[in-house]
C-alpha cells in the first residue's frame, strides 16, 4: 500500500493540511471528507487510485490537522466552498477531478457549481448539495445561533487511542478497523491522555441553511460529468425521494447504489475505486 505524504496548504487566513498520494505529474484528484472526519477517511481508497491520480485529501478547516477558524467565524457550507476554492488556487489546480463524501460531497457540489470550468469530473459519495431548509425550524435555528456563546469547551479526554476508537465506533456504527485511520488522525496527545483535534464549534448548528429551492438552483449550475454513489439500504438522513429530486437537477448525472453503510469508500474501497474508474 502506498503511504501518504503530508502537505501544508497555506491560505491568507489559515493553514490547511492534506495527505497526498501518487505522482506529482498525474492528473489531480481533490478529495473532501465528511463532517467530523478528516483526510484519513480516504486512507483505504486513495492508494487504489494513486496509479492514475495525484490524490490530495484535504483536512477541512476545524478538522484533522488543519487550523481552526477564529472566534466569531462560521463553519457554514458557503464558507467551506470559499476555502476549498482558495485551496485549489494555492495548490495551482487548474483542472481536476473532485471527490466528496457526505459533508464533502455537499461542498464539492457547490464548488462544481461555482467553478464549472475547473472540474473534469465530479464524484459524490452519500451526498449531493448541502443540508437544505424546509422552513419548519428556521426561526428556532436562527435564535439558537444568535444567543449561544461561542466558547470552545475542551472535548472529551481519552486514556488511550483504543478508548477513543471505541467511542467513535459506538457513535458511528463503523467497525474499528474502518474507523481507525480517521480516529488516529483526529487525535492529539496532552494532559496524560488523548482528545479530539476537531474544533468543538463544529458540533454547533448554523444560524441559517439554504432553502431547498436555492440548493436545487445551484445544482443546476453543475456542468461537469457527475456520478453519485449511494448506500443501500438508504441512509436515514438521505431519503430517496429528495435525493432523486436533487439528482434530477444535474444534467446527465449517473446514480449508482452499493450495499453498505455511510462510509462506502472505507467499507468497500475496491468497489468504489472501480466505480471511479
Amino acid at each position: 500500500m502506498r503511504h501518504a505524504a503530508e502537505q501544508a496548504v497555506k491560505l491568507a487566513n489559515l493553514t490547511l493540511r492534506a495527505q497526498v498520494w501518487g505522482d506529482e505529474t498525474a492528473p489531480p484528484l481533490l478529495a473532501l471528507h465528511g463532517w467530523l472526519d478528516n483526510a484519513g477517511s480516504f486512507d483505504r481508497l486513495a492508494p487504489l487510485l494513486a496509479a492514475r491520480f495525484r490524490v490530495i485529501a484535504l483536512d477541512l478547516p476545524g478538522h484533522g490537522h488543519s487550523d481552526h477558524l477564529p472566534i466569531g467565524a462560521s463553519y457554514h457550507y458557503l464558507d467551506y466552498v470559499k476555502t476549498v476554492l482558495a485551496a485549489t488556487e494555492a495548490l495551482e489546480l487548474r483542472r481536476y477531478t473532485l471527490l466528496g463524501h457526505s459533508l464533502g460531497a455537499g461542498i464539492a457540489s457547490l464548488v462544481a457549481a461555482a467553478s464549472p470550468a475547473c472540474i473534469a469530473r465530479l464524484l459524490l459519495i452519500e451526498g449531493l448539495g448541502p443540508l437544505g431548509d424546509d422552513g419548519s425550524r428556521t426561526l428556532q435555528r436562527f435564535r439558537d445561533a444568535m444567543t449561544r456563546k461561542d466558547n470552545r469547551r475542551p472535548l472529551r479526554q481519552f486514556r488511550d487511542i483504543e478508548q477513543a476508537l471505541s467511542a467513535r465506533t459506538i457513535a458511528s456504527g463503523m467497525p474499528a478497523t474502518l474507523a481507525r485511520p480517521i480516529v488516529e488522525r483526529g487525535l492529539i496527545a496532552g494532559n496524560g491522555g488523548w482528545q479530539w483535534r476537531s474544533d468543538p464549534l463544529l458540533t454547533r448548528g448554523s444560524a441559517a441553511r439554504l432553502a431547498e429551492t436555492q440548493v436545487q438552483a445551484l445544482l443546476r449550475g453543475i456542468r461537469a460529468p457527475t456520478a453519485l454513489l449511494l448506500a443501500q439500504p438508504e441512509t436515514s438522513y438521505l431519503p430517496g425521494a429528495p435525493m432523486q429530486a436533487r439528482a434530477d437537477c444535474v444534467a446527465g448525472i449517473a446514480v449508482n447504489y452499493l450495499a453498505g453503510g455511510h462510509h462506502l469508500h472505507l467499507e468497500h474501497p475496491q468497489a468504489v475505486a472501480d466505480w471511479i474508474g
